[in-house]
């Protein structure tokens, strides 16, 4: 505690090291204080397995501060019907409240409030170039 030392003896008795832990040597530890420290996005996984999963995600998008992914693919799987059903009072959601909706892949959809949108790519001169049949793209498609 070289450093601590020379700064006390400098600074005479305006410091005190009694609520100060050591860690090591050249070392203090402070408390950090994160009670007040609120995250002002989220962004927030969601599966849709039914119909009613989309709660959450209404919720979230109506409370205007979470980004969420879907992943849709059990339910594609299991009625396609409710599949569109979900996707369509989702989009009317999002639109209502100014937000955006894309999708990633066969299975991903992002969903995002008002101060967030999701970029589809900058539309280019020459056409871009065909993916391997391995890889997807990494754009996001307009639901």
């Amino acid at each position: 505690m070289a450093i601590w030392g020379d700064l006390k003896k400098k600074m005479g008795s305006v410091f005190t090291t009694d609520d100060v832990p050591e860690m090591g040597e050249d070392y203090v530890e402070l408390a950090a204080d994160l009670k007040d420290s609120k995250a002002k996005v989220t962004i927030k996984p969601h599966t849709l397995n039914k119909f009613d999963d989309i709660r959450g995600v209404l919720n979230a998008i109506r409370e205007g501060t979470t980004i969420s992914i879907l992943n849709i693919a059990p339910l594609k799987e299991k009625d396609i019907t409710e599949l569109k059903r979900a996707i369509d009072k989702i989009k009317k959601t999002v639109e209502a409240n100014d937000g955006d909706i894309a999708g990633f892949g066969e299975n991903w959809l992002v969903v995002t409030p008002s101060f967030a949108r999701v970029d589809r790519g900058l539309p280019t001169d020459k056409p871009p170039a065909a993916p391997s049949p391995d890889q997807e793209t990494g754009r996001a498609e307009d639901i």
